[in-house]
């Protein structure tokens, strides 16, 4: 699949200070990368809020993303008592 960032999720990245938490988000972005569809990503829920908006848990984080035909906007990065105040 095609990945995108959004800027929001950039800045997100950046202000994580735990070393771990950043190498197991890249693992997913690699992961998402490399599958077909989300349904062969683990630990992709679909959102109430759309049809297309998904989330990606990685510890006490949340990855907001947004899938727009083969491709994938990741859209936020939170902890997830703040992820859904911004995403979506």
């Amino acid at each position: 699949m095609k990945a995108e960032f959004r800027r929001s999720f950039t800045r997100d990245l950046e202000k994580l200070n735990d070393r771990s938490i950043r190498e197991r988000v890249s693992e997913v972005i690699d992961a998402v990368k490399a599958a077909n569809n989300l349904d062969e990503v683990t630990g992709v829920k679909k959102l109430q809020a759309s049809a297309n908006l998904f989330r990606i848990r990685v510890g006490e984080f949340r990855i907001g993303i947004r899938a727009i035909g083969e491709d994938v906007v990741f859209v936020r990065c939170l902890h997830r008592k703040d992820i859904y105040r911004h995403f979506p």
